[in-house]
């Protein structure tokens, strides 16, 4: 990468920060200039991560390390892009779109200050797939996390502020325990570059390596709490569930925000040397934990929203223990299961509002869950002036087949595809090339437990939400909520359309990942621009 395309790196960055600025500077009773400022830069985000990510999609490999205050690496910040971090951040932009479209109907008027905390957020979680040191993942991460706070409150109601609660206090526990295992990293690496760590860890002596190591022991309990394995999950069916809408469907990528660092790290830094292997019994064993945890939560929920939060723990538990496996040929399955997992669970939280609205009082006295965990939340009073959708029923019948297709991986659809491409490999078909053991053919049992419970509770979901309606009532659904929803999935469809380009494109990524010295170099050896001067020296 060279000249303008360079300097594209930190747009994802820049952009959000930029349009949160703008969107602090109009007066918040100005709703539709607001609107129309975070829609702008959410449009011109997906368009900079587009440009990125077919840069990547090239054949000239891993180049993009961008040098921020033109200081090298490891004293300055260093944000890296390779084919991981660019279809994180088109994932991103894509959802960010679509959430904003969605939210405008009415959800971004019910409160203050959505669009400015939906930025921040983006440029939180935006940095974190970026950066290439340590701490700067912390500030990125805090950024993200003091965005969601407000973004889960966003709409009152007693269950949403109960859950927020629990909320924040998990997380500022986790962020306490970032600063420990950066701490402990540090103290005994001296670097917290993800390149020059990867290049010290073989150079320390084992005793300070068992501290290091207690380190990132301490940092992966922290990323683990955000994807969502069990035990340390209590928190999110629950608060992802009492998100409004358009909130749950942005914070479908922040779980998978878990997932990469988790990805990014282990292979990194404990892909080989004497550390090698670090953690995989954890996530393999984890995982497989939380995804029996998902599969019962799914079978026992009867509110939709249950079930979507649910339905998150069964895709992180999946990636998780396919992680723990260390395969690439299974990793490469499990990319395509990301992306397929994200769009299907963000489309799926937005879906449910439209269909609930037509719900009647039965449907209330069904979902018996739901006196476990509250009252449902106020929605707002007036909805917004806009074009109704024709055929409401047949539509949200169509994306609601759709999304339990997806989420129990049938075909044709691309959840099919990236399952059958993990369980390929697991079974010995792929490039393990060997006979699967008991463990391994328990993982395969799990994984096609989890779309049968997938199956029986959307099928169970559908009968009741479409075919015993006591009054049959329509809901009112608006052009510009139900487009979303059909283009997340349509996207779903243009994945499988295209699963062997797509397929081809996670299998380069995973083997790019898989050979550290690729990325260590790339970052070592990024040179600042002559006649720019570093931030020191322009003092």
């Amino acid at each position: 990468m060279n000249g303008w395309s360079h300097h594209l790196i930190i747009a994802p960055v820049l952009i959000p920060l930029i349009a949160c600025a703008i969107l602090l500077a109009i007066d918040e009773r100005r709703r539709v200039a607001k609107a129309m400022v975070s829609l702008a830069a959410a449009v011109l985000l997906t368009l900079v991560a587009l440009v990125l990510f077919q840069i990547e999609s090239g054949p000239n490999g891993f180049e993009g390390v961008y040098l921020v205050g033109n200081w090298a690496a490891p004293f300055g910040i260093v944000l890296v892009l390779d084919g991981l971090s660019a279809l994180m951040l088109l994932l991103t932009a894509v959802l960010a779109v679509s959430a904003l479209v969605f939210s405008l109907a009415r959800w971004h008027a019910v409160g203050a200050h959505f669009h400015s905390m939906f930025q921040l957020l983006l440029m939180g979680v935006n940095g974190a797939f970026l950066t290439g040191d340590l701490f700067n993942l912390f500030v990125f991460f805090e950024v993200m996390l003091a965005a969601s706070y407000g973004l889960l409150l966003h709409g009152s109601g007693p269950l949403r502020v109960k859950a927020g609660m629990h909320y924040i206090a998990v997380n500022l526990v986790a962020a306490l325990l970032f600063l420990i295992g950066v701490s402990l990293i540090y103290g005994t690496a001296g670097t917290l570059n993800m390149a020059d760590l990867a290049a010290r860890i073989p150079e320390i002596e084992p005793d300070r390596r068992m501290l290091m190591e207690a380190g990132a022991g301490i940092l992966g309990i922290v990323f683990l709490i955000k994807a969502g394995m069990w035990p340390l999950c209590f928190w999110l069916p629950t608060a992802y569930s009492a998100a409004s809408a358009p909130v749950a469907g942005i914070f479908a990528i922040m779980s998978k925000l878990g997932i990469y660092v988790i990805l990014r790290l282990t292979m990194l830094l404990f892909g080989e040397g004497p550390s090698a292997g670090f953690g995989a019994p954890v996530l393999l064993y984890g995982g497989a934990a939380t995804l029996i945890f998902g599969i019962v939560g799914v079978l026992a929920s009867q509110a939709l929203g249950r079930v979507a939060g649910f339905s998150v723990l069964v895709s992180s538990g999946t990636l998780l223990m396919v992680l723990g496996i260390s395969d690439g040929a299974v990793s490469s399955g499990a990319l395509l299961y990301l992306v397929s997992s994200t769009l299907t669970i963000s489309a799926f939280f937005m879906l449910i509002e439209l269909v609930e609205r037509g719900q009647d009082a039965g449907a209330n006295v069904l979902a018996v869950t739901m006196e476990a965990y509250g009252d449902a939340d106020d929605e707002p009073a007036n909805e917004e002036e806009g074009v109704t959708m024709p055929g409401t029923m047949a539509v949200l019948g169509i994306c609601f087949a759709a999304c339990g297709i997806l989420l129990s991986g049938l075909p044709p659809l691309s959840g099919f595809i990236a399952k059958f491409a993990m369980l390929s490999a697991m079974m010995g078909t792929g490039a393990i090339g060997v006979p699967p053991t008991a463990a391994i053919w328990s993982l395969v049992v799990l994984v096609i437990l989890s779309g049968i419970a997938a199956l029986i509770s959307m099928t169970r979901a559908g009968i009741r939400t479409f075919w015993s309606s006591i009054e049959g009532a329509v809901p009112r659904v608006l052009v510009i909520e139900i487009v979303p929803v059909l283009f997340l999935l349509g996207l779903t469809l243009a994945l499988t359309v295209q699963a062997g380009p797509a397929m081809q494109y996670m299998d380069t990524t995973i083997r790019t990942l898989s050979k550290p010295a690729l990325y260590i170099d790339a970052v070592t050896g990024a040179l600042p621009i002559e006649g720019v001067k570093s931030g020191a020296e322009s003092h």
